[in-house]
């Protein structure tokens, strides 16, 4: 019989899965897509890892020493959607974007 083993975050990390705690407390898979630089600030853009996540995630990522870092909640309309238009033009060939 098989045995399930929870993942380490390294072992998550190199399948492009990191997991986030959501504001109730639960942990939620997300994939992730791509890392956005602008104006000298880091974005990462994730997917929540389930067949029907349609909403791509947008966090700002603030170092907190050279081996973690924390992913924040991004408030600025306008600059999510600046990061979003950077992340639809480099991955235009890969996903169908729909308004």
């Amino acid at each position: 019989m098989a045995e399930n083993k929870k993942k380490t975050p390294e072992e998550n990390a190199e399948d492009g899965i990191i997991v986030l705690t959501n504001d109730l407390g639960e942990d939620v898979e997300f994939f992730f897509l791509d890392c956005i630089e602008l104006r000298g600030e880091e974005y990462i853009a994730l997917i929540e890892n389930n067949d029907e996540a349609e909403e791509i995630l947008i966090l700002k990522i603030e170092s907190v020493d050279d081996e973690h870092e924390n992913y924040v909640g991004i408030e600025d309309e306008d600059l999510i959607m600046e990061v979003f238009d950077i992340f639809k033009e480099r991955h235009k060939d890969e996903f169908d974007f729909r308004v």
